[in-house]
């Protein structure tokens, strides 16, 4: 172990890890601007543009240093909920289904003042599946969470870790 520490500080390479998973060049980048996403989705549930924009600023600002802005920043992200549906799925012989797929669609429009190149409009989408002897009110708020964390997290990972 002591020779590998010696060797990397002979050789002149330098370690870096990025515990955020962030890959932001802070000093160029600093700020952030997240608008309020709307619901465009045919079934539309009330707290869930809300809940959204706001999981999402939040998640950007607990993981990485920008500093957001209501205008103008550096990265710019906004879009609309476009899907939030119901399908049934596993159907049994009686013609009953077992299992109800739920699926989150959100549309996203991000562009990177500093680097346009990076500018993108795309969808994001998360589904899980729930046992349909279930009430999907209530499970429903648990299931917007768990697809939410889902979306936010494709969505940083597209636009500040450039995968």
């Amino acid at each position: 172990m002591t020779f590998l520490i010696l060797l990397l500080s002979y050789s002149g390479c330098i370690v870096s890890y990025k515990l955020n998973g962030a890959s932001i060049d802070y000093t160029r980048i600093k700020t952030v601007t997240i608008r309020d996403f709307s619901n465009l989705a045919p079934l539309v549930y009330p707290p869930l543009a809300q809940k959204f924009t706001e999981d999402l600023r939040d998640n950007f600002q607990r993981r990485t240093r920008l500093s957001m802005q209501p205008n103008g920043g550096d990265l710019s992200i906004e879009g609309e909920i476009v899907g939030y549906d119901l399908a049934a799925e596993a159907v049994q012989e009686d013609a009953y289904s077992a299992k109800t797929k739920f699926t989150m669609r959100i549309k996203v429009r991000y562009s990177n003042r500093i680097n346009p190149d990076e500018d993108f409009e795309r969808e994001f989408s998360s589904f899980t599946t729930f046992d349909s002897n279930i009430m999907f009110t209530e499970v429903q708020d648990g299931l917007c969470k768990e697809l939410i964390d889902d979306i936010i997290q494709q969505i940083f990972n597209a636009t500040v870790e450039n995968w």
